[in-house]
């Protein structure tokens, strides 16, 4: 699933071909992405102007005008892609935007689990997904991050993953993360120092903008919104190499299932709190 980086670098890219163009028609192939009434969804969005393109948390959000919101949760599969011209759908094409300038925007999502929504402000604000959302991990002090899980007797990759503690990290950028601050993912954060959680937030913020300034990281489906894939895949660590050396130590990289997600550590580098 793309997470905070990949939505992050989609958003950018979208954002300079797009802003100030407007959106003439709407061919929705797939009516169970649209997660609303497809014809409210359609009369909301057509005739309307691009005005900004930006992300909250893993979503991507095409604001038009003051007062809507079209947003885009790419779950799994899905991707966002411009187009300078109009272009053939392809099978695993669900929304095509036609725009008044002969261009496209095209919603692609193999597997269905996309969820597209045209929202107004108030509808917005009250989707329960959206107002949840914990702080942004780029926009708060590593500091504000650790007070927000210090204490907690929840596992911390479980708190790393939840949404409504810090928004936009998945479990790549967890485990980057966790190992690179020495955390083992089981470690309850109330048996954490301060300096440790701090030293984690550190951390997650450092991984995060280093996967932005590589493009994200493409593991099956990401591509950005010109359709390139990402490079940060190249710098994990510990993401996916269970059964590989770690770089640091040598020890064999364990896995084990944390907060239901797949996880790789180092049971050297990253040992259990006493």
């Amino acid at each position: 699933m793309p997470e905070l980086p990949e939505v992050e670098v989609i958003s950018r890219g979208l954002a300079k071909s797009l802003e100030g163009e407007i959106i003439e028609s709407v061919k929705i192939l797939n009516h169970s992405s649209v997660k609303m009434p497809w014809y409210l969804f359609s009369s909301r969005v057509a005739g309307k102007k691009i005005t900004r393109i930006h992300r909250r948390a893993k979503l991507l959000i095409m604001d038009l005008g003051e007062d809507l919101h079209v947003t885009f949760h790419l779950k799994m599969t899905g991707r966002v892609l411009a187009h300078e011209g109009p272009t053939t759908p392809q099978p695993h094409t669900r929304i095509v935007f036609g725009l008044t300038n002969g261009g496209s925007i095209e919603f692609h999502d193999t597997r269905k689990f996309g969820e597209v929504r045209a929202l107004n402000n108030d509808e917005l604000q009250e989707w329960s997904f959206y107002k949840n959302l914990g702080p942004e991990p780029l926009e708060v002090s590593a500091e504000e991050l650790a007070e927000r899980v210090r204490g907690r007797k929840a596992q911390i990759k479980g708190l790393l993953l939840n949404q409504s503690v810090v928004a936009g990290v998945g479990n790549i950028y967890a485990d980057e993360s966790l190992f690179r601050s020495g955390i083992h993912p089981k470690a309850k954060a109330s048996d954490l120092s301060n300096e440790s959680l701090v030293r984690l937030f550190t951390e997650l913020q450092a991984v995060l903008k280093q996967a932005i300034q590589e493009n994200g990281s493409s593991i099956r489906d990401y591509v950005d919104a010109g359709g390139d894939a990402g490079g940060f895949q190249n710098s994990f660590k510990v993401y996916g190499k269970k059964g590989e050396a770690c770089p640091d130590c040598g020890k064999i990289f364990d896995g084990a299932t944390v907060a239901g997600r797949s996880s790789t550590f180092c049971s050297n580098c990253q040992k259990m709190q006493d």
